[in-house]
């Protein structure tokens, strides 16, 4: 069998997901994305038990999939989903010196994000977590930046 498209694209797509950030966060910088989507996902994943977390994981393109379960222990579940301020306080708190995290990181990394996800896939992944996962996911306009759908999960 052949090496998974998936697999032998994952450095193209991961490129393009940094420059999308970027310009959708108004980043500098490919590191400035890296932090913002890194630190995204760690606080996703801290509400996440194991097996939900590996369930998540699995619709992840494998570069973030990557980030998502690197140096991950299940003692950091936290239970529950914080208000939206909180959730965007801790989002900040990882490498904060470096970290340019606004009020709309989440929704902008997760916005991005969902264009490189099959959307079927990850809504019901987020449907068996929980309504608070389903809507740290929410959808938001996705029409912002132009389409490349030769590198898109399922497009």
């Amino acid at each position: 069998m052949p090496m998974p498209q998936e697999y032998q694209r994952a450095t193209i797509i991961y490129d393009q997901l940094l420059t999308e950030l970027c310009e959708e966060l108004h980043l500098a910088t490919r590191n400035q994305a890296y932090t913002l989507l890194q630190s995204v996902l760690l606080v996703f994943r801290r509400r996440l038990t194991a097996p939900q977390v590996l369930l998540f994981a699995a619709v992840l393109p494998p570069m973030v999939r990557a980030i998502f379960v690197a140096g991950w222990h299940e003692a950091e579940y936290v239970p529950l989903f914080s208000t939206g301020d909180d959730l965007i306080e801790e989002v900040k708190d990882l490498r904060r010196a470096h970290n340019f995290a606004d009020e709309h990181a989440i929704i902008g990394v997760t916005r991005v994000l969902r264009r490189y996800l099959d959307d079927q896939q990850l809504d019901a992944v987020l449907a068996d977590i929980s309504h608070e996962a389903a809507d740290y996911w929410q959808k938001g306009n996705v029409s912002l930046c132009a389409e490349t759908p030769d590198i898109r999960a399922g497009r």
